[in-house]
């Protein structure tokens, strides 16, 4: 969750498009908006779908190295040689 100082807002410049800026105006017209919003949703949504694609990523990695641990023959390790591990890699 935010804290309301994270909500603060704060004035950006930057430069846009012309066509872009265009789209943005229809959007702003057909939905009663102004372009803060819509360019803040547009960032609220890039952003989130970076954060999913940095997660999937990251938990196909994750995956990947657990399938290879099962398929290997690795003796069982305990808890202790886990947690080395981890904290050397």
């Amino acid at each position: 969750m935010n804290t309301l100082s994270s909500l603060e807002k704060q004035q950006v410049g930057l430069r846009v498009p012309k066509y872009l800026l265009d789209e943005i105006d229809e959007f702003t017209k057909t939905f009663s908006v102004n372009r803060s919003e819509v360019i803040i949703e547009a960032i609220k949504s890039y952003v989130e779908a970076q954060k999913e694609n940095i997660f999937y990523s990251e938990f196909e990695t994750s995956v990947k190295e657990l399938k290879n641990s099962i398929s290997t023959n690795k003796k069982e390790d305990t808890l202790e040689d886990l947690i080395n591990e981890l904290e050397n890699n």
